[in-house]
């Protein structure tokens, strides 16, 4: 199971960089979900995924008798997951005033501050 979910991070990853070099905010922004759900599966997989026993420790021991699964990683996807989804909003939010101000959403179309007929900025002071 841990193979099959290395390969499909894997592929998550090279999927969000693709998008990520898009010129289009909205495939940006795409990318950017998917670059977060990768790393959380990858945090995910790194944890160890299997049928372990829960980390309770019976009243009577002072250590687990059997192996336990480890919580850490589960903590860390669950706080990422809520920081990358107001991160999402954030961002989508900003795309959408970007569009109603532009009129678009192509980044080669929103150079406001680079006027394509003015010449290259000097090279040196």
């Amino acid at each position: 199971m841990e193979v099959a979910l290395s390969a499909l991070v894997g592929v998550l990853f090279s999927i969000s960089i693709y998008m990520l070099l898009s010129t289009y905010i909205i495939r940006m922004l795409l990318g950017v979900v998917l670059l977060g759900t990768s790393v959380n599966l990858s945090v995910f997989v790194v944890g160890r995924i299997g049928p372990i026993a829960p980390p309770l420790i019976p009243n009577h021991l002072d250590v687990p008798p059997q192996a336990i699964a480890n919580p850490l990683p589960q903590a860390l996807i669950l706080t990422a997951i809520v920081i990358s989804f107001s991160f999402f909003v954030f961002l989508l939010v900003l795309t959408y005033r970007a569009y109603q101000d532009l009129e678009t959403d192509d980044t080669n179309e929103m150079r406001v501050a680079e006027p394509e007929n003015e010449g290259l900025p000097p090279l040196g002071y």
